[in-house]
């Protein structure tokens, strides 16, 4: 990506001219950055890397998880709670902000930011994945994914152009281009081809988010994904193709969709080093404590997933010694801790004991006491491992802790 004339000033951060890389010579104003991450400190024994980018809402440290704010809110907690359980970056969903409250009432509150009361970072998902899950709710063009609202059947239209927009209503710090998440055991055929597509949306994305102002004062940066199913080649292919566009970070998108683990695993390690080391690097909707440690080992920046706020609703929870079952009828007088290594406020005042007895009488308090520890255990295992890269223990530390964490406690 060519960059010229030198910045100029605009408050906190800069405004940065963008021309496109392929003989197009006319320039265009916009508020956009090349976001870069610098990088503090790298593992002797694996890819893992500890480094910070900077926002216009804040700076964040990688290794990083983003808590899943779908429709304005992280299931059960406030905006404050959030900040006091450590979360630097949250993620938002494009498809479900389009629908409610929609793009007017967005702009009308000032952004995401204002709407939810939160004063971070925000990354928005293209709402691609969600589409593309409805399969008979949707047809796929070209142009874009025509679909059917999940919620009262009206039919709207996704492009590579207007879910640009709907970002810049949103007013994320970071927005992801429209791309096709097809399911894990796809054709070959149906890989490239989506694949192919998927890029050339990218492409007019990127073309489209360069020419389009955002309205809010701060600056949002684009991300392109990384398609290709389990496939290299086609994998290899798509890295290529984004990066002569010159994306602002880079995601790699249609994994955890179905495939082994260790193939995941295998595609991970496989794009990752094609990636630029120089900016984020940002693995999808993954995934399990074990699965964020092991693909931080690969090198993986950012990692976003309902997981933790779904297992408390559903009463398990994680530990540093392995998941807890909190309906299961041994805790009933058992009065520690959910985990007695953790300094979130559930661990502090609360004891299994009690809130299994919430889940057991159905009392909505279960749930957020649930999240919050399980919130506050996947930050903290993305600040150890950070204090662990920097420490040049990685690679011995994960291995000891996914050991430590693959028990189910209570047994019985």
């Amino acid at each position: 990506m060519m960059i010229s004339p030198p910045p100029r000033s605009n408050g906190s951060r800069t405004l940065i001219y963008h021309t496109f890389p392929h003989n197009c010579p006319k320039r265009f104003s916009v508020s956009s950055y090349p976001l870069k991450l610098a990088l503090t400190h790298t593992d002797a024994g694996s890819a893992a890397r500890a480094g910070i980018f900077e926002t216009d809402h804040g700076a964040v440290e990688t290794p990083i998880f983003m808590p899943v704010g779908t429709r304005a809110a992280v299931k059960a907690l406030r905006s404050r709670d959030l900040h006091d359980l450590g979360a630097q970056i949250i993620l938002g969903n494009t498809y479900h902000l389009f629908l409610r409250p929609g793009n007017e009432i967005l702009r009308n509150a000032g952004g995401l930011h204002r709407f939810m009361g939160w004063d971070g970072p925000i990354l928005t998902d293209s709402g691609g994945f969600q589409v593309f899950s409805l399969q008979e709710l949707r047809k796929m063009t070209e142009e874009g994914v025509e679909f059917q609202s999940h919620i009262d059947g009206t039919r709207h239209r996704f492009t590579a152009e207007n879910v640009v927009d709907t970002q810049r209503a949103i007013g994320s710090d970071i927005a992801m281009v429209l791309d096709e998440c097809p399911p894990a055991l796809s054709s070959y055929d149906y890989h490239r081809d989506s694949m192919e597509r998927s890029m050339r949306w990218a492409r007019r994305a990127w073309e489209h988010h360069v020419r389009t102002p955002m309205p809010y004062g701060h600056s949002q940066a684009l991300f392109g994904i990384v398609q290709g199913g389990t496939f290299a080649d086609l994998r290899a292919r798509s890295t290529e193709l984004l990066m002569e566009t010159g994306f602002d970070g880079y995601a790699i998108g249609g994994l955890a969709v179905g495939e082994p683990t260790e193939t995941m695993y295998d595609v991970v390690s496989m794009v990752a080093p094609l990636l630029p080391p120089d900016q984020p690097r940002y693995l999808m909707g993954v995934g399990t404590p074990q699965n964020l440690l092991e693909c931080i080992a690969r090198g993986i920046d950012m990692f976003d997933c309902v997981m933790p706020t779904r297992n408390a609703r559903n009463g398990s929870v994680f530990t540093w010694s392995g998941k807890v079952n909190l309906r299961n009828a041994s805790l009933r007088d058992d009065w520690d801790p959910l985990d007695a290594d953790c300094d979130c406020e559930t661990c502090r005042n609360y004891s299994r004991g009690y809130i299994r007895h919430l889940f057991n009488v159905d009392e909505i308090t279960g749930l957020v006491l649930a999240t919050i520890h399980n919130v506050r255990f996947y930050l903290a295992l993305m600040e150890r491992a950070r204090e662990e890269i920097r420490a040049g223990r990685y690679s011995g530390w994960m291995r000891e802790t996914i050991e430590r964490m693959q028990a189910e406690v209570p047994k019985s």
